[in-house]
């Protein structure tokens, strides 16, 4: 059993095998800290503990500067980026076991990195990939023949197989369908999926939302669309962006969106866009700003439904009575966001 007595030996010994699991927060210095934490430790009686940073915010405690509990956990390692990085430039290759061990690089931990961050092994990312690229090819008036070679399969039926396993139609009956391209980003905040198709980003949720897959499911039927990790021509600025803001460095977004709904949805989230940075703003003076005054429900509803958190800000609208009300990500995310901007602004 996990007890204080536990947890504050490790934070004293510095134990990196208890990162990710507990938090260690300072009743005198009201700072919360990891496990690893280098600063000077605390007395036993000033110490509490927590599972997350959201309990440890939640309670008022600030990160730690000096070991940054906030930042990027599980940033992807470079040794993955750069196996990434080969397969974006070619998506035919096919990295084997043999491939890896001669790039130094263990095929079990690239395995167990693959089936935790997304939930499939390397090779069925590789397999997804040569198939989303091919979609993207034949989408674009390619030969489906050409294409299944180019892409790096050795028979047109095993890729007209493996086609139809992905996307439910054959190669050449898939012409009238379209791809969202999922990528996960690592933020101070937890992870986030990003979707976007060729006119945008459509979607930016933290992976723990409820909504996530209802939201994924609506996207894809109103867009007759399925669902595919890979590459998007918007997803590099959406990241340095995203970096750029949560560094205190970026006010406005300039990343390309594209956010299909109702008209009154879109008058909606283009307002939200209105707001400015480091403000906040009440239902009600939301409403009247788009000359709905008596919409406050509507808009309230629509708020709700925003695909594109952060970039379309729905976490600066706040109740009447100067209150954090409902919020996708967890009013503990919200928080820290308005504290952000305020900070910064």
């Amino acid at each position: 059993m996990l007890t204080d007595k536990i947890m504050y030996k490790a934070l004293v010994d510095k134990d990196v095998s208890y990162e990710g699991i507990f938090f260690a927060a300072v009743k005198t210095t009201g700072i919360f800290c990891r496990p690893t934490c280098t600063a000077r430790k605390p007395k036993e009686e000033n110490v509490e503990f927590f599972a997350t940073v959201k309990e440890a915010i939640l309670k008022g405690y600030r990160p730690c500067k000096i070991c940054n509990p906030l930042v990027k956990p599980d940033e992807t390692p470079d040794y993955i980026k750069d196996i990434l990085n080969e397969l974006n430039a070619d998506p035919s290759l096919k990295f084997k076991d043999w491939n890896l061990v001669q790039k130094g690089i263990e095929p079990s931990k690239i395995r167990r990195w693959f089936l935790k961050n997304h939930g499939i092994t390397f090779h069925a990312y590789q397999r997804m990939y040569r198939i989303n690229t091919a979609f993207k090819k034949i989408q674009q008036g390619e030969s489906v023949t050409s294409v299944a070679f180019d892409s790096g399969f050795e028979s047109l039926s095993g890729f007209n197989d493996s086609f139809k396993s992905v996307f439910g139609v054959s190669p050449s009956n898939s012409k009238g369908r379209h791809i969202i391209n999922i990528k996960r980003i690592e933020t101070p905040l937890g992870t986030m999926y990003a979707g976007a198709v060729d006119e945008g980003i459509c979607l930016l949720e933290f992976t723990d939302r409820k909504m996530l897959e209802t939201e994924l499911k609506s996207l894809a039927k109103r867009l007759n669309a399925d669902i595919i990790l890979g590459a998007n021509k918007h997803f590099d600025m959406l990241e340095l962006q995203l970096n750029e803001y949560f560094e205190g460095k970026r006010k406005e977004f300039s990343v390309q969106l594209f956010t299909p709904g109702s008209e009154f949805q879109q008058a909606v989230w283009k307002e939200l866009q209105n707001i400015p940075y480091g403000t906040t703003r009440s239902y009600k003076e939301q409403a009247t700003a788009l000359k709905r005054p008596e919409a406050v429900r509507a808009v309230a509803n629509a708020n709700g439904m925003n695909r594109i958190s952060i970039l379309i800000p729905c976490h600066r609208v706040i109740g009447m009575d100067g209150s954090l009300t409902g919020y996708g990500g967890g009013l503990w995310r919200k928080k820290w966001l308005l504290d952000l901007e305020q900070k910064k602004h």
